[in-house]
């Protein structure tokens, strides 16, 4: 069953008291995108869905990745709960910020420049040498699953995934929806966050 409140959609099962999140979404839209997945003026929204997400949890842990969007709001919002965060890149700090959030609208980079900053000095920063290029992006929200399943079998919990997105999986290669998928066949609860208002 799904519950839908105030843009969460959310898997219902067991009582939401899980630990370990484990994190992907949709990257904010390009100006000219022809369709709309996740645009710069719900910024403020999804931040705010986020923040109430995790608000509502117990202290834990985030694992995943630093693009603009979904990634950057919710480990700000992670951040300022107190949350443990854990990030995987899928190569090189420096080229991951060109590729994957300065070149989007808004002002991102200064966002991943503080939060990879935090989360490099507490020794939370996974940075892989995967080739750039679509894989390497399908290789990180791999690892994301793969490092929150690790972490769960320490503490004995089953992570939770929390997919951001418009609920539209556009294509068979489509990520976000792959992660999706991948979340659900490895047993995970899987909550979803609208991009959309």
């Amino acid at each position: 069953m799904i519950l839908h409140t105030t843009g969460l959609a959310v898997s219902v099962g067991n009582e939401i008291d899980l630990m370990i999140f484990v994190l992907v979404g949709r990257r904010i839209d390009l100006p000219d995108a022809e369709t709309v997945r996740f645009p710069l003026r719900n910024m403020g929204l999804v931040r705010n869905r986020l923040f109430a997400l995790l608000e509502r949890q117990p202290a834990g842990t985030l694992v995943c990745s630093a693009a603009c969007g979904a990634d950057l709001l919710a480990l700000e919002a992670a951040g300022q709960l107190g949350w443990r965060r854990f990030v995987i890149l899928p190569f090189d700090r420096a080229r991951f910020r060109d590729t994957s959030v300065m070149d989007r609208p808004g002002d991102w980079g200064a966002l991943y420049d503080r939060i990879l900053d935090e989360v490099d000095s507490a020794g939370d920063l996974l940075v892989e040498s995967t080739p750039p290029g679509r894989d390497a992006y399908a290789f990180a929200n791999h690892r994301v699953l793969e490092e929150a399943g690790r972490m769960a079998a320490g503490s004995g919990q089953s992570p939770t995934a929390v997919v951001v997105w418009d609920g539209i999986d556009y294509s068979p290669d489509d990520l976000t929806g792959l992660f999706a998928a991948a979340a659900q066949t490895r047993g995970m609860r899987v909550l979803h966050v609208s991009t959309l208002e």
